[in-house]
Formats: C-alpha cells, structure tokens, sequence
C-alpha cells in the first residue's frame, strides 16, 4: 500500500470567538476550539453519561478565514474537515512544547456552518442547508443559476 490518507471531520460547537493572528511575512492564521460530545447509557447505573473532547482547529486558507471570521462566535455549529497536524516550539522559558491541531489549509479542507443564520441577514430562522466554503465547495456546495437565468447564447 503506497498511498496513507491523513483526514478529520469534526461536527461540534466552539468553544471561544475566533482569534487571527498576523505573520510578518503577511500571511495569518484563524484559530479556535471545537467541542464534540459523546453519550452513552452506563451499564452500571443505567443513567445517561457525557463526555465533551477539546479540538484545536487552525484555518490557514485566506477565504475560510474571512468567512470564519465575519460568521464564527462562540457556541457556532460548525463541520470541519482537515488534516491533523503536529506543532513544535519552545517557549519562552525554554521549554519545548508541541501540540496536534486540526489545520485547514488552501485546496484540501471544509468548513461547513450549521445552525442559525447569521445576524443580519434578514431571518433569524435555521438555516435549511449547509453553507459549504473552501477548495472543497466545489463538490459540494456549488450552486447553480436559476431557471432563466442561464445564458443561452453558449454555443456548447
């Protein structure tokens, strides 16, 4: 087997306002945290039990970072897809650290906003289908003209 796939789907809620952070060399990153929850019945004690899991997400794709940016808050239903990736640094008492995250990164990766439509724009009512952005909208979120709308004069 030559080919590995290193891909990750998270459906949850986050858990803090989106934060951008400037490089010098102009380039930025948006990042945030995501909840996912499991439940279960114990078999013990019969009652419901929970457990909630911490994700670091890092979108480093200019386009998912204006909209993350502009739509995202804490408590947000979102779906992500990306890669996990590893993070090592030291800090600033010389301490090396490292850390995995779930990156977005240009032509590989999903953000799809659930829930609520966003304030301001006009309904406060859920929204019926998934705003897909990204390199991968293209599978899925691409929309199509309106009846009418088409132009006829292709010659194809």
């Amino acid at each position: 087997m030559g080919k590995f796939v290193n891909k990750v789907q998270l459906l949850g809620n986050l858990g803090t306002d989106p934060e951008v952070r400037n490089f010098q060399n102009g380039g930025r990153v948006l990042t945030f945290s995501l909840a996912t929850s499991d439940t279960w019945k114990d078999r013990d004690s019969g009652e419901r039990k929970e457990r909630t899991t911490w994700h670091r997400v890092s979108i480093f794709a200019d386009g998912l970072i204006d909209v993350a940016e502009k739509y995202l808050k804490k408590g947000s239903k979102v779906l992500v897809e990306g890669k996990l990736e590893n993070r090592e640094w030291t800090d600033g008492e010389g301490v090396k650290r490292t850390s995995t995250e779930v990156a977005l990164r240009p032509f590989s990766s999903d953000l799809v906003l659930l829930g609520d439509a966003p304030a301001g724009r006009g309904e406060g009512a859920p929204r019926r289908e998934r705003q897909t952005v990204g390199a991968g909208a293209g599978r899925r979120g691409y929309n199509l003209p309106k009846d009418g709308d088409l132009d006829d004069s292709i010659p194809f």
